[in-house]
């Protein structure tokens, strides 16, 4: 179970690094979208932190840096990459499900749940189509 919620702090650490990409690209609704999705998974990472701590368990420190799939120049390629994010954290989250059971399965539904309706809207802030995936977080 640990190994499980220590993946998804990895992905979250993950997240909001890319998030500092991400935001510098986008202009209006769409820069304020990024912030909120940062701020969350800032949230979702700090209940993480506290939670292994809490356990004993070992709680993995983020990297200095990521490197990101692509590389972000544009709007485009910002909001390309957002949706890759939310996906990555969405299959990380999913694979927790199993692994948890309580409320630590109900934080990894939540995780997974918000992950794909921020994928969602950054789909379509792209124009991408369709802009739902029939299982979020699995792989295509």
């Amino acid at each position: 179970m640990s190994e499980a919620l220590a993946a998804a702090l990895a992905a979250e650490h993950a997240a909001i690094y890319a998030y500092g990409l991400i935001g510098v690209r986008l202009k209006g609704g769409a820069a304020e979208q990024a912030r909120s999705a940062e701020a969350a998974h800032r949230s979702r990472r700090d209940g993480l932190v506290l939670l292994l701590t809490e356990r004993g368990d070992p709680v993995p420190a983020a990297e200095p840096a990521y490197v990101p799939p692509f590389a972000v120049t544009d709007e485009a390629s910002a909001l390309r990459l957002a949706v890759e994010v939310e996906e990555r954290t969405a299959a990380v989250w999913r694979a927790a499900l199993p692994a948890t059971e309580g409320a630590e399965r109900t934080r990894a539904l939540d995780g997974l749940t918000d992950a794909a309706v921020r994928a969602t809207r950054w789909r379509r802030a792209a124009g991408t189509s369709p802009a739902t995936v029939p299982f979020p977080g699995r792989p295509t």
